[in-house]
């Protein structure tokens, strides 16, 4: 995956490829249910199902909510563009237009292909957080929430992509409560979480880390390393073994999650008897880059 993420049509096709694996997860298991998904999405799904309430139809020949949630990123494509890059907003475009084709295209069942619902919001929610997870990672979003999860996470604010749809879904679901029935609201709830909890997994640039690296090794490649390829900052700390009485390089890092990897097959070449202690749920502010890709 890292080296498909080296290319820039490697993560265009990532991004599709997690778009398409949404739209699926949607389409088959959470909107046969009538569940409401949550984040931005769920809001325009709400609003598809007044406006079939008003209309006193019962569908659409295909599901209108991904034409809503495209006409609603807008404004915030607009937001993207002037905090989160030129770059990152083209693909944002690209990939939200990609989200409103699947979700039209790919048909959805007269009845759920599950019966069990517990089991359908498991697998829609884990699946669809799959492909969110595989967006963000390639350095796009679909649009909606993401885009504001994505630019609190790069001022600073100390939650992830998936914790801050979670803190919307709250006010989301208390309206799907009025609307809708007890059972509704529920099983919607879950599935939110199953899709937060996958979308985190699979975002691993939203998760920062602190890096502990302890080496006996002189070699400066592993500095430069950090230093020209990751472009990391490096604090070196002496140390020494208690028990062999040995001299011991400390280099401490902050990265986030996806990087881990480049710094593994990094340390098997440049020096191979190292290792690393990796520490998750660090709260790094000031100056540390926090990158989306």
């Amino acid at each position: 995956m890292r080296n498909m993420m080296k290319s820039g049509w490697g993560k265009m096709s990532m991004a599709f490829l997690g778009a398409l694996i949404y739209a699926l997860g949607i389409n088959l298991f959470v909107v046969p249910l009538g569940l409401i998904t949550g984040g931005m999405m769920g809001f325009c799904q709400l609003i598809r199902s007044a406006i079939l309430m008003l209309l006193r139809m019962d569908s659409f020949s295909f599901d209108i909510a991904g034409l809503i949630f495209y006409a609603l990123n807008i404004p915030l494509l607009l937001l993207a563009y002037r905090s989160l890059g030129k770059v990152f907003s083209r693909n944002t475009l690209i990939i939200s237009t990609a989200y409103t084709v699947f979700l039209s295209i790919i048909p959805i069942p007269a009845k759920p292909l599950v019966d069990d619902m517990l089991t359908s919001c498991l697998l829609g929610g884990i699946i669809a957080g799959i492909g969110s997870g595989l967006v963000l990672t390639s350095g796009s979003c679909g649009g909606g929430l993401h885009i504001l999860g994505l630019y609190l996470s790069k001022k600073g604010v100390r939650t992830t992509v998936g914790q801050f749809e979670l803190f919307f879904n709250v006010a989301l679901f208390i309206l799907c409560g009025v609307m809708f029935d007890m059972q509704v609201l529920i099983y919607s709830v879950m599935n939110t979480i199953f899709h937060s909890m996958a979308t985190d997994r699979s975002h691993r640039q939203s998760v920062t880390v602190q890096v502990l690296i302890f080496t006996k090794s002189d070699n400066p490649d592993l500095d430069r390393f950090i230093m020209d390829n990751l472009h990391r900052g490096i604090t070196r700390w002496e140390g020494k073994g208690v028990y062999t009485g040995d001299a011991t390089h400390i280099l401490c890092v902050c990265m986030n999650k996806f990087e881990i990897g480049d710094l593994r097959e990094a340390l098997r070449e440049i020096d191979p008897k190292a290792f690393f202690i990796v520490q998750e749920g660090v709260h790094v502010s000031s100056n540390f880059d926090r990158r989306l890709s």
